[in-house]
C-alpha cells in the first residue's frame, strides 16, 4: 500500500509541477474538492463544462445531447421495466466483483 501511495504522490508532483502549494497534509490520504483543491494546486479552476468549452473554444460553442437510444419499447421496456434493467443488473454486478478483485490484489 505504501508502493501504490508513493507511485500517486510521485505522478501528481509530476503532472502538477511548481502548481501544488507546499502543505504538508497534501497527501495524508484527505481529499479537497472546490476551493480547498484550487488552492492546494490540485486543480486549475473551478467551473462546468458548458462555461469551460465556451470560454475555450469562443461563444459560438455548441454542444450536442447525446440521449441514450430508445429500445423497441421507447424507455421503458416490456412491463413497465426500464430498456436494458436486465444487462444493467449483469454489468453493476460484473463491475463489483471486478472492484473487490482489484482491491484483493492491494491487500485491502
Amino acid at each position: 500500500q505504501l508502493d501504490v501511495h508513493k507511485t500517486f504522490i510521485d505522478l501528481v508532483k509530476s503532472r502538477r509541477g511548481d502548481r501544488l502549494a507546499d502543505d504538508p497534509d497534501l497527501f495524508t490520504g484527505a481529499f479537497w474538492a472546490g476551493e480547498g483543491a484550487l488552492r492546494r494546486g490540485l486543480v486549475d479552476g473551478l467551473g462546468d463544462m458548458r462555461s469551460f468549452l465556451k470560454d475555450r473554444y469562443g461563444e459560438k460553442t455548441s454542444l450536442k445531447l447525446i440521449s441514450p437510444p430508445r429500445g423497441l419499447f421507447g424507455r421503458r421496456g416490456l412491463f413497465g421495466l426500464r430498456s436494458g434493467f436486465g444487462a444493467e443488473t449483469v454489468h453493476a454486478l460484473a463491475d463489483a466483483a471486478d472492484e473487490r478483485a482489484w482491491w484483493g490484489r492491494l491487500g485491502l
